[in-house]
């Protein structure tokens, strides 16, 4: 492999890490269930689409092409996330979830 094909697997590897890692925490750390759909839906989404990317980039130039495996769940990924996180908010509007106020304490805040 090039050096430029390593430097593009390695900037959707790390750039794919980074969206993974910002969507989990903001699934621990936000403080109601609207503001948590966002951490999986859109960060994660993006960190898995970009690990996958990386792969089908180094696997096309280490292997045989790209593989329809990898296109297939790119494709399936980034149409599905968007689909079930609308159903969920669907969902929680329908069963009439608060969504967090700033005078309650969020239960992930310590009291001191």
């Amino acid at each position: 492999m090039t050096f430029v094909i390593e430097l593009l697997v390695s900037f959707f590897l790390v750039t794919g890490a980074f969206f993974a890692m910002a969507g989990s925490l903001g699934t621990f750390r936000l403080p109601d269930f609207f503001s948590r759909l966002h951490g999986p839906t859109k960060s994660t989404t993006l960190g898995v689409g970009g690990m996958a990317i990386a792969s089908a980039i180094y696997f096309s130039f280490h292997g045989e092409g790209v593989s329809f495996h990898e296109v297939l769940i790119t494709l399936f990924l980034f149409i599905t996330a968007p689909v079930s996180a609308h159903f969920l908010a669907k969902a929680a509007l329908h069963r009439q979830m608060r969504r967090h106020s700033d005078d309650s304490e969020a239960p992930y805040q310590r009291t001191e």
